[in-house]
């Protein structure tokens, strides 16, 4: 099995950075719950579509595109939570302002070891629906080379 290292440190490098991006965005009302959505479902085929665009990826199976999509989806949760937790935090207990009234009950209330255990749940929910968007991205792909032709 061959291992490709600077592809594995460019997905997760692409995917951080979108979910510390996202992790600002979804701070802001009404614009965060979309952000919040995107992150979990569209992450996978921005970063396949960037990669394949930059020629650092070549989608040749099916397993190529469900492992990076699983790749993508948990590692852009993981730096999301690590941007968004801390900020929501430090908004709701010193500004007593919350963008997602949900989300700020449970943020005032849980301790460290449950939202660490509801940001990795979560980041594995993250993986598996990027693992299927991008299964899906490796059909658009393969679709659209076939239309080339």
């Amino acid at each position: 099995m061959n291992i490709d290292y600077i592809l594995l440190k460019q997905i997760s490098v692409l995917s951080a950075f979108f979910g510390a991006v996202i992790g600002f965005i979804t701070l802001i009302p009404y614009v965060g719950t979309l952000s919040f959505i995107f992150l979990i479902c569209f992450i996978a085929p921005l970063v396949i579509w960037l990669l394949i665009k930059y020629n650092c990826m070549s989608m040749n199976s099916i397993k190529d595109g469900i492992i990076t999509g699983a790749i993508a989806g948990f590692v852009a949760y993981m730096a999301f939570s690590v941007v968004y937790i801390p900020i929501s935090v430090v908004l709701i207990k010193l500004l007593h302002f919350s963008a997602n009234y949900g989300i700020g009950i449970m943020l005032n209330n849980a301790g460290f070891f449950i939202l660490t255990v509801v940001s990795l749940f979560l980041g594995v929910v993250g993986a598996t629906v990027n693992a299927f968007t991008g299964f899906l991205s490796f059909y658009v792909i393969d679709f659209l080379k076939s239309v080339k032709k």
